[in-house]
């Protein structure tokens, strides 16, 4: 089952490709390698939820937006390779807006890792990075880059 096929069973929609804040691309291709830029869990061009996690926006709601973010990335390399040519995902990067004493990144993380393992299957499993930080664009929760290997 290809992962466009696999997206349509799991009966979520892959959205448009994000248009980028500032001057960059939404991804890039080198080799066999695509690189997405760091994609934020923005819906229909606006964000569900803003702040840190830990304070105001809960690690599940953080979670389900870094689900969202990835779904993003997915369109990105969508819009440049097609997914269907996606042999497997590298790495996932996460950075976390988070209040100083909050430690589950990893955690929200799983949301984006998560995606990726119901649409790639065995070939969603990747090397993985999750970082707390002060504050992100938009003063998003979460934002998502994601390497993946092309055919």
């Amino acid at each position: 089952m290809t992962p466009l096929q696999r997206l349509q069973e799991l009966g979520i929609d892959l959205p448009g490709v994000t248009a980028p804040l500032a001057a960059y691309v939404p991804a890039r291709r080198t080799g066999s390698l695509v690189y997405t830029s760091g994609q934020l869990p923005m819906v229909d061009g606006a964000l569900p939820a803003t702040g840190k996690v830990g304070a105001a926006v809960s690690a599940e709601a953080a979670a389900a937006m870094a689900r969202i973010a990835a779904l993003n990335g997915l369109a990105a390399v969508h819009g440049l390779v097609g997914l269907d040519n996606v042999i497997g995902v590298v790495k996932v990067v996460g950075f976390v807006a988070s209040t100083p004493d909050f430690t589950g990144q990893p955690g929200v993380v799983n949301g984006a890792s998560e995606l990726l393992g119901l649409v790639f299957g065995p070939a969603g499993a990747h090397a993985r990075s999750a970082v707390g930080v002060a504050c992100l664009p938009l003063d998003a929760p979460v934002e998502i880059e994601l390497i993946v290997e092309v055919q």
